[in-house]
């Protein structure tokens, strides 16, 4: 150890330093930390490849790469595919099949069910009406019966006693006997209708046969002579004129020609009143066939049924009246074809049948009336091509005649704002108008001018009446 001596505040102070044993301690340890450092290092050196943390659980059944086995077919997952439209559609059938047979089948057993009960409940009231209905008619056929024979005594009394009369006034005896053959002829025709009523009654009443009681026999006359055939002669003429009353009853409600259900009325003549035809198709036409029902109320000089133009020419296509005539006219009208005699003016008004027809290839034009051809020119308006764009009209034509009122001026179509003639105008009621772009044969428009017929069920390709769309204008409208 040093001893140091040091003076503080005038007095000497020894301090011992132990320097020599510290520098000693120093140089032992410093080596042997050096060694320890070393061989730690060493050791993470030599074990930082073999020490592996696995954070993985661990299974018993784990497969290592040489063992990898087959894999097993699993099934393929439920993924229902893209419907496409079609199969959308089948889908809703079947769905739509199963429902309607759900449907019949209920509604099958409900009917069954109910023709069941039914079926008892007309039984049960069978069983307990039954015999009084039975013997109220048999009792009202009774009183029938008594009243009838009592008025044959009557009028067979009388009839003798006409009979024995006879001779001095001979006027008075044809006029008793006229009187008693109408009497007879009332009686048996009350007989008659009180013994269908009888029938009706029983069959009304009565459902099986085993109840059903004979009607009592209608007494014969006996002791008229040759009246009895004079009577039954009488009897035959009535039913047979009741017969055809009947089938002219059935006829009656039928106003309309050719099972037709509508018609066109047109009141009176102005210049306001047509009807407008709007086809579906263009008229760019070689060829075609114009067919109408008519029933005019007058005719006057120039009576237009069916027209059809444009700017250019307002007279492609007419069918019109005149007097007693028909005219058909093409691409203008110096290319016509006339029939005499259609129109019969001195009688009532009646339905007319008309048909136009016209072929561009060798210009043959005719007309028909009634189903029959009434007329035929060749080389009319041969070549010609009708044009498209026109205007159609029915009771009317476009002619430029007249200038437009305030009040007409939305009736015209654009770039063809003509108006109207009211001396032209078509009055009365139209219905089957139909157009083809082709020739009919002859066979077709006969059976289209059956009026008893249904040609109004046999519609145009161009024209369908009930189809394409008319507009009336003015006072014109649809009729039942």
């Amino acid at each position: 150890m040093h001893k140091n001596t040091s003076q503080i505040g005038g007095q000497s102070t020894s301090i011992y330093s132990p320097l020599p044993k510290q520098s000693s301690m120093l140089h032992w340890r410093l080596p042997l930390a050096v060694a320890v450092w070393s061989m730690c290092a060493c050791l993470a050196l030599t074990y930082e490849d073999d020490i592996e943390v696995n954070y993985a659980d661990t299974y018993y059944n784990e497969i290592t790469e040489e063992e990898t086995p087959e894999p097993t077919p699993s099934a393929a997952p439920c993924n229902s595919p893209d419907l496409t439209k079609w199969d959308k559609i089948f889908s809703m059938l079947e769905n739509s099949q199963m429902r309607e047979n759900m449907l019949l089948q209920y509604a099958d057993d409900i009917v069954k069910v109910e023709m069941g009960s039914l079926r008892g409940e007309i039984l049960r009231f069978v069983a307990q009406y039954g015999g009084s209905c039975g013997a109220a008619v048999e009792t009202a056929g009774r009183r029938m019966a008594l009243q009838m024979e009592a008025r044959l005594r009557e009028s067979l009394v009388r009839l003798k006693f006409g009979d024995h009369t006879s001779g001095p006034v001979e006027g008075n005896s044809v006029g008793n006997s006229n009187n008693l053959e109408a009497m007879l002829q009332q009686l048996l025709s009350a007989t008659r209708t009180q013994a269908t009523r009888l029938a009706k009654m029983e069959t009304s009443c009565f459902s099986n046969a085993g109840t059903v009681k004979a009607a009592p026999q209608q007494p014969e006359i006996g002791g008229a002579g040759n009246r009895e055939g004079t009577l039954e002669g009488v009897l035959a003429l009535l039913q047979q004129t009741r017969t055809e009353l009947e089938g002219l009853r059935s006829l009656q409600p039928r106003h309309l020609p050719a099972g037709c259900e509508m018609a066109l009325l047109y009141p009176m003549r102005s210049r306001r009143i047509y009807t407008s035809v709007i086809p579906d198709v263009p008229l760019s036409l070689s060829s075609f066939t114009v067919c109408l029902w008519v029933k005019p109320v007058v005719v006057s000089n120039k009576t237009v049924l069916f027209s059809y133009g444009n700017r250019r020419n307002p007279y492609e296509i007419q069918l019109l009246l005149s007097h007693t005539s028909a005219f058909l006219t093409i691409g203008g009208e110096t290319h016509l074809v006339e029939a005499r005699g259609v129109v019969k003016p001195d009688s009532p008004p009646e339905w007319l049948h008309l048909c136009g027809v016209w072929s561009s290839e060798q210009g043959l034009a005719s007309l028909w009336a009634g189903g029959k051809k009434v007329a035929s020119t060749p080389g009319v308006a041969e070549g010609h091509i009708l044009p498209d764009g026109g205007s159609l009209q029915l009771g009317q034509e476009r002619n430029g005649c007249c200038h437009l009122t305030p009040s007409s001026s939305g009736n015209g179509m654009a770039g063809f704002e003509a108006g109207f003639d009211p001396k032209l105008a078509f009055t009365g009621t139209m219905t089957g108008v139909n157009m083809w772009d082709k020739v009919l044969p002859e066979e077709k428009i006969s059976q289209l001018a059956l009026q008893d017929g249904q040609g109004c069920k046999h519609r145009g390709n161009i024209v369908m009446w009930g189809v394409t769309e008319m507009v009336p204008h003015g006072g014109a409208q649809f009729v039942n």
